[in-house]
């Protein structure tokens, strides 16, 4: 039994450099930075579908039809990057976050294009795509579940990782598991106050820095080795 769980890491390992945490914070940043982005240029959030959702029935519940239907495109198009996602992991396997990355590269550049011809459509539509597609197939480092377009889950258990240290008698690995954890809620937060900064300054070329990121990350991908795997910290399921 333990023999062939440690030859799976070895038997997949362009899956295992998707977890490395440069990847993760290079996804964070992306991530925040694109829903400030969408937040300044639309008035919806690209990644965070919660707070669309509550959006839409609060004003749906006040008949105020028009604001509901602001936030259906971006619930749409979320829906439809998360399953293109899972088209993508049936069709091409281990290349999965390499093609996809592609794909939100070029959607990215084509929402940048199409902007100022049909900015909503382009905004609402092409963004959510791409932070579906991000959240559904890049969705662990090191190991450890987390999300790299929302900072809850992450915060949680960078909180609770904090505690534990401070409790006593940690697992082993935690403390580097909790600053993991820190370290993505801080790349994403960083994502976020860029988006600001440059939305609102030079929206003309706002869109090249997450797709400089998506960049970067595609070469990490492909270049980087691919780690050892056989010494996860424990709880590493998030």
């Amino acid at each position: 039994m333990s023999s062939s769980v440690s030859a799976t890491p070895a038997a997949n390992p362009l899956a295992h450099r998707e977890e490395i945490l440069p990847v993760a914070l290079l996804l964070a940043f992306a991530g925040g930075y694109l829903d400030t982005y969408t937040w300044i240029t639309h008035g919806v959030l690209a990644n965070a579908q919660t707070a669309n959702l509550v959006f839409l029935w609060v004003n749906a519940t006040a008949a105020r039809w028009q604001q509901a239907f602001h936030f259906v495109p971006s619930l749409f198009a979320f829906f439809v990057g998360i399953v293109i996602a899972a088209w993508l992991r049936r069709s091409v396997g281990d290349r999965t976050g390499e093609v996809s990355l592609i794909v939100e590269i070029g959607m990215l550049i084509l929402v940048g294009i199409l902007h100022n011809r049909v900015p909503a459509v382009a905004g609402t539509l092409g963004i959510s795509m791409v932070a579906a597609m991000q959240s559904s197939i890049f969705t662990r480092v090191e190991g450890a579940l987390y999300s790299s377009v929302m900072i809850t889950g992450n915060f949680r258990q960078a909180i609770e990782g904090a505690f534990a240290l401070v409790a006593g008698d940690p697992p082993a690995g935690l403390l580097r598991k909790s600053c993991i954890f820190m370290g993505v809620c801080a790349a994403f937060g960083t994502g976020a106050a860029a988006g600001a900064f440059l939305t609102e300054r030079i929206p003309a070329v706002t869109l090249g820095i997450p797709v400089a990121a998506l960049v970067m990350v595609l070469l990490l991908c492909e270049t980087s080795p691919a780690p050892d795997t056989s010494r996860k910290s424990p709880g590493g399921g998030g």
